[in-house]
């Protein structure tokens, strides 16, 4: 029962998770997993079926879902591109509100510390510190991978989850790796996560001491110290399932082959693919996922990763209810990309195929506005930038439209019939990839776009490249190229008009409002005295001429 007034604004517990496929869900209809936390959820509010990311990689992806931007918009467009400083982001907006907007986990943001220190802006300051860590007030921030090589560690940041470890008697100078993400091999010898022959083993590494639980408790511990505090967003971004695949016992043996949905592709897509397409099938990671044995040793990994995550959120939504907050608390529970897993003979993510692009969207809005809709599935073209106008809109403020490009889901939630968009927009920047060595292009020609509607998809690349297009309706699992075909030259060219319109946005324009040009035109620049285009003889306002009549004073000319 809603304990607020109908006026009052809820906390947003704001939950991502990192690489999980919208079809990995049991209320998304996956045959041997089974999630019943995240089906509770969906049992409380919507789910939205057709949801997907701006960009299929983490960095992108999360800066568009943070700015409520899309990728050409603020520019981040890959893992460490930073982030240029002047984008506002969520916190930003919700601060405007009275919304404190905290982070536990991870962002993948990239601080513009060039433009930074070219603005004065220390990190030691509030100002500063919200700018280097994507508008958030950090509660605590671990990106979770800490890899390391010849070159030193792939994250130099400090580790909060790695002192946790230390503090709690692993001996490792990097327990994230040698016990998070390994287990041990029969010789005794460390069997890294890394290497997915290694993904069947056990991490070595207490099941409570995991990634997983240990951020759920840190946002337990957040949410204790909030009470009082509110409203609040905590955006909860947990590093899991993604790789290394490996998971703790008893998580690590709970699902074997039988339990692997199968696998989608075609020997079809291999013959005379899209360049770009077959440059990723020729890479490392897609060939590693072709083998069946890699599949087969990975995916239970990566199903047990998620049960795990089910569990842990289970806690968490028995803490709302038990410390009376549940009723009070929006739930938002999303990804920031896919994986493919070895369908379309992909691993990873990076292109446009649902296992990648398509993410998994619940939120359940306790208000009884939201009444109407709950335990439903929406399937309207969701895009994850709508997540930060839907937040202001949550918060009681008013969606500043013209930074923000994505649209509040509130009315979708209360039922009401609202107009929305024919299609949904993705980019990728492959500019630092193999494929693009392997294709030989220049960094401005390695971009790809994504439309989709509800029956086509297709994706432009530059470069001179003919497109991809898929029959949603007729060919679901998208095995059936059809971007080479006269037989459908009209329906690209209408889905190319349909990126001309989305390239034609009005998006940088982001200090002035439609409201204040408006008002601009009231009077015009002759309430400032600005007097063009006139004679004199015309009927023009008195009081635009007040500081322009009356007696001249002689000039002093001696």
């Amino acid at each position: 029962m809603w304990q607020g007034n109908a006026g009052m604004v809820p906390n947003i517990l704001f939950i991502m998770y990192d690489q999980l496929r919208f079809d990995y869900l049991s209320c998304a209809g996956h045959p041997t997993l089974d999630t019943p936390n995240f089906d509770r959820v969906a049992a409380r509010g919507v789910r939205f079926d057709r949801a997907y990311c701006q960009s299929p990689v983490c960095g992108a992806s999360r800066m568009s879902t943070y700015t409520g931007r899309y990728v050409s918009s603020h520019g981040a467009s890959f893992n460490n591109f930073p982030l240029k400083v002047g984008e506002m982001t969520m916190g930003d907006h919700l601060r405007k509100t009275g919304m404190d907007c905290w982070l536990i986990g991870k962002t993948h943001m990239k601080a513009d510390a060039e433009g930074m220190a070219r603005l004065g802006l220390s990190p030691d300051s509030v100002i500063g510190a919200r700018v280097e860590e994507c508008g958030f007030d950090v509660w605590v921030r671990d990106d979770g991978l800490w890899a390391e090589g010849p070159d030193g560690f792939y994250d130099r940041k400090r580790s909060p989850y790695n002192e946790y470890l230390k503090s709690r008697g692993y001996p490792s100078d990097n327990p994230w790796h040698h016990n998070a993400n390994a287990g041990v091999t029969d010789a005794g010898d460390i069997a890294s996560g890394f290497l997915m022959m290694h993904a069947d083993k056990p991490a070595n590494i207490r099941e409570e001491d995991s990634e997983t639980p240990w951020l759920t408790r840190r946002t337990i511990d957040f949410i204790e110290a909030q009470k009082g505090n509110g409203p609040w967003c905590a955006h909860v971004s947990f590093i899991k399932p993604h790789w290394p695949y490996i998971v703790p016992a008893p998580y690590h043996d709970m699902y074997g082959v039988d339990d692997i949905k199968p696998v989608i592709r075609s020997d079809a897509e291999r013959r005379n693919p899209h360049p770009v397409y077959g440059a990723y099938m020729d890479g490392g990671i897609g060939t590693a996922f072709s083998r069946d044995e890699v599949r087969e040793t990975v995916i239970p990994a990566y199903m047990g990763l998620i049960k795990q995550c089910d569990d842990q959120l289970g806690r968490l939504l028995d803490y709302l209810e038990d410390s009376g907050q549940a009723d009070n608390t929006v739930i938002v529970l999303t990804s920031d990309h896919g994986d493919y897993l070895g369908d379309h003979w992909l691993g990873e993510k990076d292109l446009f195929h649902d296992p990648s692009v398509r993410v998994p969207l619940i939120i359940a809005d306790p208000r009884p506005a939201a009444d109407a809709t709950r335990g439903t599935v929406c399937d309207k073209l969701v895009e994850q930038i709508d997540l930060a106008a839907t937040f202001v809109d949550m918060a009681a403020g008013e969606v500043p439209r013209h930074i923000l490009e994505g649209r509040s889901l509130v009315p979708v939630l209360e039922g009401k019939n609202t107009a929305w968009r024919e299609f949904a927009i993705s980019e990728y920047d492959y500019s630092t990839s193999g494929a693009a060595t392997r294709l030989g292009l220049d960094p401005k020609d390695c971009r790809l776009f994504m439309v989709v509607t509800d029956r086509w998809k297709m994706m432009h690349a530059e470069g001179g490249f003919r497109p991809m297009l898929f029959d949603l309706q007729n060919d679901p699992d998208e095995l059936v190229d059809l971007g080479a075909s006269d037989d459908h030259a009209d329906i690209i060219a209408a889905l190319y008009d349909k990126l001309f319109e989305w390239a034609r946005r009005q998006s940088q324009r982001t200090t002035v409002t439609d409201a204040q040009i408006v008002a601009r035109r009231k009077g015009g620049a002759g309430r400032v005295g600005v007097l063009l285009g006139l004679y004199g003889d015309e009927d023009i306002p008195a009081e635009y001429l007040t500081a322009y009549t009356g007696k001249a004073t002689p000039a002093d000319t001696g």
